[in-house]
């Protein structure tokens, strides 16, 4: 059923706690502790990948009604090769700057702030659009899919999987500093990088898409590399307290290790101290943005079985990383986590579907108000239902009367 009913668990009231206090995030003053994390909605124009500037618009404007709350966009495409789904948007050309310039500035009049993710999809994406589109099908190593199916997809679309050279690593490198400069040119307040779920930052991370052998592979550091030269690139063009990063440790989505991969705590307690590192030479990033190991696959709905692992945990990045983090991962329906998660001073919350939902969320949240159901066969469609026609806690008693 593509409806999750809002009466499955009981909201309770977060007035008193720190998820209603102020914090400072790199140069932003929020005034809360819960974020909109980044969702994909398809609701671009294609062909261009170019954010709807009405509709897009109206829906982040929505959603930025509370004041001083941080939303992460949907995870933007850098440059066309980094790209391969077609109503994704983009930020490397003139059209896409000037829908994000307007859907900013709807953020920023409600007093909100914006940072967004930028995306690269490596062997998740659709071979059989890049090939229309005359681009090559990329990932860390050739020939290595996430499965017979999409091996059979490449081939019949003469797309096949092809490892990045180091110098297609520069270029990404580059497409990664020009998509940042566009977005805060635009009026962004940031960006977050995403290396996780995944694509082709945590695709490098990880010992079953990663099989390189030269400096990109093989060894912890040399595995971290592609992502920390990210990082740097993006530090040296727009500033420590403008970029961010998000991790998923312990997804398996595309094919992934997760935690059966006996190293896979010292990979990212690894890249956590070199982040630390660089914090303590005067360049700490805005935050860390983390997926919990409660949710490891997005195809899976909040309380399916199965969909947690309890057996894991991203705590350790707190023991080495002194900066903010951000926590992603059925905190909706978990207020008695969450109560426990925000005690911490350094923690925010991300929200996912419920803000689909739940325009008015942070508001909800403060008073222990029910939050809307929301429709998951309206998550990738292209047009308004489902995405900006959720109403505000006000307008469901009014309706209802």
């Amino acid at each position: 059923m593509a409806l999750y009913e809002n009466n499955k668990f009981e909201p309770v009231s977060f007035k008193d706690t720190n998820l209603l206090k102020p914090i400072k995030v790199g140069n932003m003053e929020l005034k809360h502790r819960a974020v909109m994390g980044p969702l994909t909605r398809f609701r671009a124009k294609a062909p261009g990948n170019v954010p709807n500037a009405d509709l897009t618009y109206d829906y982040y404007k929505q959603r930025a009604q509370r004041p001083g709350t941080l939303i992460v966009t949907e995870s933007t495409f850098i440059s066309a090769r980094a790209g391969g789904y077609d109503y994704a948007p983009g930020i490397w050309s003139d059209e896409q700057i000037k829908s994000w310039k307007k859907i900013f500035e709807g953020i920023h009049e409600k007093k909100s702030y914006v940072f967004v993710q930028l995306w690269a999809l490596g062997r998740l994406a659709n071979p059989v659009d890049l090939a229309r589109d005359g681009l090559k099908f990329e990932g860390p190593t050739t020939d290595d899919y996430t499965d017979e199916g999409t091996k059979e997809v490449a081939e019949k679309a003469k797309n096949p999987l092809v490892g990045l050279s180091q110098e297609d690593i520069k270029q990404y490198v580059d497409d990664y500093v020009k998509a940042a400069k566009n977005a805060v040119d635009a009026g962004a307040d940031g960006v977050e990088i995403h290396s996780g779920s995944g694509f082709l930052l945590s695709q490098f991370l990880d010992v079953n898409a990663n099989k390189r052998t030269d400096k990109y592979g093989g060894s912890i550091e040399n595995r971290a590399r592609f992502t920390l030269e990210v990082v740097d690139a993006l530090i040296d063009a727009i500033g420590a307290e403008r970029v961010a990063i998000r991790f998923a440790p312990f997804m398996v989505f595309g094919n992934l290790a997760g935690s059966s991969n006996p190293n896979q705590i010292a990979q990212f307690a690894y890249l956590a101290g070199e982040l630390e590192k660089r914090a303590k030479e005067g360049k700490r990033i805005a935050y860390i943005h983390l997926i919990e190991p409660r949710f490891m696959d997005p195809g899976k709905v909040e309380d399916e079985e199965g969909s947690e692992d309890n057996t894991v945990t991203n705590d350790f990045f707190y023991s080495i990383w002194k900066g903010i983090i951000i926590k992603s991962g059925n905190y909706a329906i978990h207020p008695e986590v969450t109560k426990d998660v925000v005690s911490d001073k350094r923690t925010l919350i991300s929200y996912g579907r419920f803000f689909i939902s739940t325009p008015d969320l942070v508001d909800r949240l403060e008073k222990g108000l029910k939050l809307n159901s929301y429709d998951r066969s309206t998550f990738y469609t292209q047009d308004a239902k489902g995405y900006t026609d959720y109403q505000n806690y006000s307008e469901t008693v009014k309706a209802a009367a």
